[in-house]
């Protein structure tokens, strides 16, 4: 089948330890997944969890320089655990949700706050403030062949040396599986599709010339360079 203009290359991460890529169909983020974010956002429970998306041509894969993004003057980090699926299905029970898993990664769900909280205000959806050029670094996935499914240890982030987030994984409101199954309820998941399973509380802004740094245990680190605006 021939196309009226060129193909693009599929977005892809790569896959610790090895030549190989994964290929990434959708990005789904689950919006506050931490008890104490919850609260620095104004919640105050364990309410249903909600859900956004990412175009998966956001990801910046491995890290690097992300550029500060336009229309904002309020860009923030959030560090967050993020599930890529290699089964599909749907109304996937939680029980069996882990055997949908190919691997977990460190991402970014780097976001215009000034522009989401416009959204928020005038009841309107967030895209702009999430879904934006190169709004999802992510590291290299590492398979959970290898590491198992880490459903505790320390997930942190530093800005230029200094800490700004650590908690652990176990404190989230809604596991892993849970997540899986919630989203398999409204969705036909896919293998390709990536979860960025929510950040802990610490959250705030960044300019240019701020270095990122964060991690999970058993799962990696991932390193971003913010740089000036195109």
């Amino acid at each position: 089948m021939a196309y009226v203009i060129p193909l693009w290359s599929p977005p892809a991460l790569p896959v610790a330890g090895g030549a190989e890529l994964f290929p990434v169909r959708r990005i789904f983020c689950v919006g506050r997944n931490y008890v104490e974010h919850q609260k620095e956002m104004g919640g105050d429970g364990r309410e249903a969890p909600f859900f956004f998306t990412k175009s998966a041509h956001a990801l910046v894969p491995g890290g690097g320089r992300v550029h500060y993004p336009p229309k904002t003057s309020n860009l923030h980090y959030e560090t967050e655990l993020v599930v890529a699926l290699g089964r599909g299905g749907r109304r996937i029970p939680a029980a069996q949700a882990n055997a949908h898993v190919f691997g977990y990664a460190v991402g970014f769900d780097m976001t215009r706050r000034d522009l989401q909280q416009w959204g928020k205000d005038h009841g309107r959806p967030w895209d702009f403030g999430k879904d934006f050029d190169e709004s999802a670094p992510c590291s290299a996935i590492e398979p959970a062949a290898r590491i198992g499914h880490p459903s505790r240890g320390a997930i942190w982030l530093t800005v230029n040396g200094k800490e700004r987030q650590r908690a652990d994984l176990a404190d989230m409101i809604w596991s892993v599986p849970e997540q899986i199954a919630y989203l398999s309820e409204y969705y036909t998941l896919e293998a390709g599709d990536l979860i960025f399973s929510g950040t802990p509380a610490g959250v705030g802004p960044v300019q240019p010339g701020d270095e990122l740094h964060a991690g999970i245990d058993a799962v990696g680190e991932l390193r971003v360079t913010i740089v000036a605006p195109l």
